[in-house]
């Protein structure tokens, strides 16, 4: 269980800095939609796959014994 919530923390939090990033580069370029999403909602669910990976690595913490 550990390894498995180590591995979706560093899953969503990659995944939340490609998209905020993503988000942040196109908007810089003056792109206010992608793929039918503003870009707004693509900066929301960048962070929202960064809170995931924080939570998952949140859990592996509060899981150890000692």
């Amino acid at each position: 269980m550990r390894s498995l919530l180590v591995w979706a923390g560093r899953l969503g939090g990659t995944l939340g800095v490609l998209l905020c990033a993503a988000s942040v580069l196109l908007r810089l370029r003056g792109v206010f939609t992608v793929a039918g999403f503003q870009i707004g909602t693509l900066l929301l669910a960048g962070v929202a796959a960064m809170l995931v990976g924080c939570l998952g690595y949140l859990a592996v913490l509060v899981e150890r014994r000692g």
